[in-house]
């Protein structure tokens, strides 16, 4: 069985979605590593980096990073159709914006969980977040106008792509903002959102609260 080190709303959730939607049996280690120091020197036994999502093997070996995750996932399992295979003319857009998605957005949220791991004064911390928001607004913008989606990202077929940009456009700058900055996106995570294959599962991983998409 795969193992996977993650936590409730943080980037470990569009991998055990896609395990969820593959059919195939995962154990989740619940590690809120941001949060409590002992959860961290956990993680870091399998993730020198003290981060989560870990994936761990049933050989043993180890896998970091959400989007390599992701596709070796989706190519492990291929019969769930969650990404375009070695021939298909769609591959290269999909490792495309699967790296895009990890290297220009998902990688500010080591910043964002503290800011004075770049900020030269504490007061400076609020400015680099709001500068940070911009940036990744930015970016899903300029994703936006550069697909041409069907009825999901890649065409009509749901895959680890839109699992991967509908989590991580729940985090700050919030889907608010996510979704004045992508239209075109904003229609295809709301789908993702409303997967009646996915609703048990978000309720428990990643829940709806009250004001959810502002904060």
């Amino acid at each position: 069985m795969l193992k996977i080190f993650g936590a409730v709303g943080s980037g470990s959730v569009p991998i055990e979605a896609a395990l969820m939607l593959a059919g195939s049996p995962y154990e989740v280690i619940e590690a809120i590593t941001w949060e409590d120091e002992a959860a961290r020197k956990m993680v870091e036994k399998v993730n020198p980096l003290g981060q989560v999502p870990a994936l761990v093997l049933p050989s043993g070996e180890i896998m970091t990073e959400s989007a390599a995750i992701l596709i070796y996932l989706a190519d492990l399992y291929p019969q769930a159709r969650l990404a375009p295979g070695l021939s298909d003319p769609k591959r290269a857009q999909y490792l495309r914006w699967m790296t895009y998605v990890s290297a220009a957005i998902y990688a500010f949220a080591w910043i964002k969980d503290d800011a004075m791991r770049v900020a030269a004064r504490k007061e400076d911390a609020p400015h680099v977040i709001d500068r940070i928001h911009d940036r990744i607004a930015e970016c899903w913008s300029k994703m936006d106008e550069q697909i041409t989606p069907g009825r999901y990202i890649l065409g009509d077929e749901l895959s680890v792509l839109d699992l991967y940009v509908t989590v991580i456009s729940r985090f700050g700058p919030w889907r608010t903002r996510f979704y004045e900055s992508a239209p075109k996106m904003a229609e295809i995570v709301r789908q993702v959102d409303a997967d009646p294959r996915l609703e048990e599962f978000w309720g428990k991983r990643f829940p709806f609260h009250e004001g959810w998409e502002r904060r």
